[in-house]
């Protein structure tokens, strides 16, 4: 499976990449342009189907936060309500999927999906408003907008810079791996599968030729990220294994590459 970390700077997609201990590639993004602005409208087919994926396997939309300006492409991300099935909210891109991403050529597609879309799962306790109303007020405080932030930068990132995202890769909040918001010392993301949601809601044939899959984003620490860097990321697996690390968001879980 590719398992290649992914940081905010990259030295080019023709050089030879930097490889971490475990032997994956490292790609560097910082001092690279993105594309140029290309407005996008979305692709209507697919976010049809994939709001209608998601209440078949998930439950009700509770609501959809749309851009009103899109470049590349255009995301919206829908929000799900905790739930006896699912007591957390589950928040789901859509419009990442309207173009393919640039994957290795060598690579299969069941190691590299040219297609995906992502996902986190907050607790339902996240200041998540019910009323439209009162989003732009929650969303000024980065404590509650950071999750969707990077939702929204990461499902965008391989469209700007013509690279994929994948099972396994890392992306660090900038070199140093700042915390995403000042009430948690998670600072990294990792893209796994998620255990919490349906093996079913997984992935999602919109024809033949294009399957969506769909990964979720698990906030980590910089020591993990360094731990699955120089193991691979199955150790770092085993350390969550260990510790009953799960995929909802737990801004003081415990450093399991510390503890």
């Amino acid at each position: 499976m590719a398992n290649s970390p992914t940081s905010p700077s990259h030295s080019g997609p023709d050089d030879e990449p930097e490889l971490t201990p475990s032997g994956a590639p490292i790609y560097r993004y910082d001092g690279v342009a993105p594309a140029p602005f290309e407005l996008a409208s979305g692709d209507d087919v697919t976010i049809t189907a994939i709001a209608d994926h998601i209440e078949r396997h998930l439950g009700p939309v509770q609501g959809v936060y749309h851009e009103l300006i899109s470049d590349k492409v255009h995301l919206d991300v829908h929000v799900v309500a905790p739930s006896a099935d699912f007591p957390f909210y589950a928040l789901i891109t859509s419009g990442m999927s309207d173009r393919p991403m640039t994957v290795p050529p060598e690579a299969s597609p069941d190691d590299a999906p040219p297609f995906a879309e992502l996902c986190i799962l907050l607790p339902s306790t996240w200041r998540i408003p019910p009323d439209p109303a009162d989003m732009a007020e929650a969303f000024e405080d980065e404590n509650t907008y950071w999750p969707i932030r990077w939702l929204k930068l990461l499902a965008r990132l391989p469209h700007e810079y013509g690279t994929w995202l994948g099972f396994g890769h890392t992306i660090p909040n900038g070199e140093d791996a700042t915390p995403f918001a000042d009430n948690t010392a998670l600072g990294c993301m990792l893209l796994l599968t998620a255990l919490s949601l349906p093996e079913e809601f997984q992935t999602l044939e919109i024809n033949p030729d294009k399957t969506v899959h769909f990964y979720t984003l698990y906030p980590i620490y910089r020591e993990e990220m360094d731990l699955k860097m120089e193991q691979g990321v199955d150790a770092l697996i085993d350390r969550f294994e260990v510790f009953d690390t799960n995929d909802v968001l737990d801004l003081n879980r415990p450093n399991t590459a510390l503890a």
